[in-house]
């Protein structure tokens, strides 16, 4: 049964690393995965591989075996979440251009140029200089349930902004110390790439991310307020394991929430933060207008049949 508590395991891993032939890598990666028996997403791509998938503890555990014996991932670190069920409906490996959207005019390889990775300890230690600038390297809807206190929030609902809103946004902050983070580390290996190309003097990222940092046995996830957005159907995870404090506000009445739903209205299926009592009063829609045009669809259905 799915419901066995702890039973499952989510897998959250990248590995930049040259693949040659991606298409046929995710064809015969797919098959392993369902004969398997595992759920996710994975991209893959000229670069490596960028994943996650859930699956029981020992369907996950053969599945970090085998990676760990393939020559090219061999040393692939994987971040582990316990879970009482699958993450994911169904299982995609797919091919792409990046394992990253970033659309960059020149080419970064983080094998060759990167920020320097900090320890959960050392990045710790760097949130409480006054002197360090703490930016994170992921969307605004992921900031607005969950992020390291003192950081900049960035003005970016994709990836590919990133660069355009760093140079209009950053640049007085090039002779400062600076420190990134993302969910798993993957956006951070070319952020701090992109940053050092701009001429930013001193660059940081958080080595395994979020995730990591929130099971490092000393940190235990401290100086990160709110919950962590996950790209699979938990949405989101607790960080902080000293205390649990609330950031996201409601998008209906304000009152302090962590939980994202989905619009009613499917050609908007906007995620929002919303509490349970405006869930129920606004019927699950993010707008009155998004209702209206729901029941207007559902009228003209009607009328068709």
């Amino acid at each position: 049964m799915e419901t066995n508590d702890q039973n499952y395991r989510v897998l959250l891993y990248y590995k930049y690393t040259p693949l040659e032939d991606p298409e046929s890598f995710a064809d015969e990666h797919r098959a392993f995965c369902n004969e398997l028996g595992l759920r996710g997403r994975i991209w893959v791509s000229k670069e490596g591989i960028n994943g996650t998938v859930s699956g029981t503890v020992e369907q996950t555990q053969k599945y970090m075996d085998y990676m760990h014996q393939h020559p090219l991932f061999h040393d692939m670190p994987f971040k582990v979440d316990k879970h009482h069920k699958h993450a994911f409906k169904k299982m995609i490996v797919r091919p792409k251009k990046e394992l990253v959207t970033w659309r960059l005019k020149k080419n970064v390889d983080p094998n060759k140029k990167t920020g320097k990775r900090l320890s959960p300890k050392e990045f710790y230690e760097m949130l409480q200089r006054d002197d360090v600038i703490v930016l994170d390297g992921r969307n605004d809807y992921e900031y607005d349930i969950g992020h390291f206190r003192g950081a900049i929030r960035p003005d970016v609902k994709t990836t590919r902004e990133f660069p355009e809103w760093i140079r209009k946004n950053m640049s007085q902050y090039k002779d400062k110390p600076i420190i990134t983070y993302c969910t798993g580390g993957i956006r951070c290996e070319k952020l701090t790439a992109l940053m050092l190309e701009e001429g930013f003097k001193e660059v940081y990222q958080l080595d395994g991310g979020i995730i990591t940092y929130s099971q490092d046995p000393e940190v235990k996830g401290q100086l990160f307020d709110g919950k962590c957005y996950v790209f699979d159907e938990r949405i989101s995870v607790r960080i902080n394991q000293v205390e649990d404090k609330i950031v996201g506000k409601c998008s209906h009445c304000g009152k302090p929430e962590d939980r994202y739903i989905n619009c009613k209205y499917d050609p908007c299926h906007k995620q929002h933060i919303c509490c349970p009592e405006c869930e129920e009063k606004y019927e699950g829609y993010c707008t009155t207008e998004c209702k209206e045009r729901d029941l207007q669809k559902a009228a003209k259905e009607a009328s068709a049949s």
